[in-house]
């Protein structure tokens, strides 16, 4: 079988209703499939105001508003007519990217019907509690995650480390590398515009912190918060740039009240955000591979983040950034005290990461997948 003769259902907890880097590369997926001539179906939860253009076929599922957080649904399976809708279309692979409530039942169809099934791991999912007060929940997470995936042929996950965690936590034993890559067009440090900085009140010799992502606690903006109060006592000269938009923006605003806020950003507006920063502080260790990171490393800036999943397999310690015990505010704290005292420090560091981001091409990264359908279903055929 050739990738051109593929058809592969894949199923996502949010497709495109809210922009995320996982459904970003989810997208870039299934785009590089149908370049290829494969047939691809995406089924997914749906609003009336999704956030972008999906890429391919999108088949609406049954789904409701999550509780306190009524901007992403949650699905509530598969109905009569999504399974006909399955079978008619005849997948000859399942890819399950969320392992909820549809992404369950999908397996339990592809079982049914001798489909093999591939699971993509975008988030850690058992790391969330930690953030609302229920970290005690966290192993149960980890079992139930371990259940589902044991369920599937194999799993792809976008990093070294996050593979690494993956199989300590005894997850599956068939697991490959499915990366991300990064538009070099939109991300470079050809983007950093002075001028708009200036526009928000930050100078050309200021040291701007940036952070980027969904204004969410599981992000660790709480971290960063406390870092850059630790800053302040210091006297450390700096200025804050926070790019993106979430429902933690208020608790984001209070805690960094020197923060200039400019909101989501997209495409080359995106680009000159990222590129006009100085450093990307990023402490978040929910990531499984860090998109921000990677984007942050091809506009030529440095990145101070967490020694977690994700990150840990993008930043070159002293080469390209820092790496930081996750909740080590003091020493988060430190890498930038160090940054804001040698600007060409800052400039190397940049450089560097600019050039290891060179290495992650789209195409070959989404071919990479394509690859791992085959060779599950010539494995079932056998």
């Amino acid at each position: 079988m050739d990738v051109s003769e593929l058809r592969v259902a894949l199923f996502s907890g949010n497709y495109n209703y809210v922009r995320d880097g996982a459904n970003q590369a989810l997208n870039r997926l299934v785009d590089y499939l149908l370049r290829q001539g494969a047939d691809v179906r995406v089924y997914s939860p749906t609003t009336d105001t999704p956030a972008f253009e999906p890429a391919g076929e999108l088949v609406s599922l049954p789904s409701v508003p999550i509780p306190g957080r009524g901007e992403y649904q949650f699905s509530t399976g598969l109905s009569k007519e999504i399974k006909a809708n399955l079978a008619e279309f005849d997948p000859h692979i399942v890819h399950i990217s969320s392992p909820d409530v549809a992404g369950h039942r999908a397996a339990t169809w592809a079982r049914a019907h001798d489909k093999p099934v591939l699971a993509s791991v975008h988030t850690r999912f058992e790391t969330y509690p930690r953030y609302y007060g229920f970290g005690f929940i966290e192993p149960v997470f980890v079992a139930l995650l371990r259940r589902f995936y044991h369920r599937c042929d194999a799993i792809v996950a976008p990093s070294a480390s996050m593979i690494e965690e993956l199989r300590e936590q005894g997850m599956h034993h068939d697991i490959g590398t499915w990366s991300r890559g990064v538009d070099r067009h939109i991300f470079t440090p050809a983007r950093r515009d002075l001028e708009w900085r200036r526009s928000l009140g930050i100078e050309d010799d200021d040291m701007a912190v940036g952070f980027l992502g969904r204004l969410v606690l599981e992000k660790g903006i709480d971290i960063f918060a406390e870092t850059m109060v630790e800053l302040r006592k210091r006297d450390v000269p700096h200025q804050v740039l926070v790019i993106g938009e979430g429902p933690a923006k208020e608790f984001f605003a209070e805690k960094v009240p020197e923060a200039k806020f400019v909101g989501f950003q997209q495409d080359e507006d995106l680009g000159r955000a990222v590129a006009s920063m100085d450093v990307l502080l990023n402490p978040s260790v929910t990531e499984t591979f860090g998109n921000v990171t990677l984007e942050a490393m091809a506009c030529g800036v440095p990145v101070v983040a967490a020694d977690a999943t994700g990150a840990s397999s993008l930043v070159i310690e002293g080469e390209t950034g820092h790496l930081v015990p996750p909740r080590d505010v003091s020493a988060y704290a430190d890498a930038l005290t160090a940054y804001a005292a040698d600007p060409d420090l800052r400039r190397a560091h940049g450089e560097a990461g600019a050039r290891r981001a060179d290495a992650f091409d789209w195409d070959t990264i989404n071919g990479a997948v394509a690859d791992t359908y085959l060779r599950l279903i010539a494995a079932r055929r056998k």
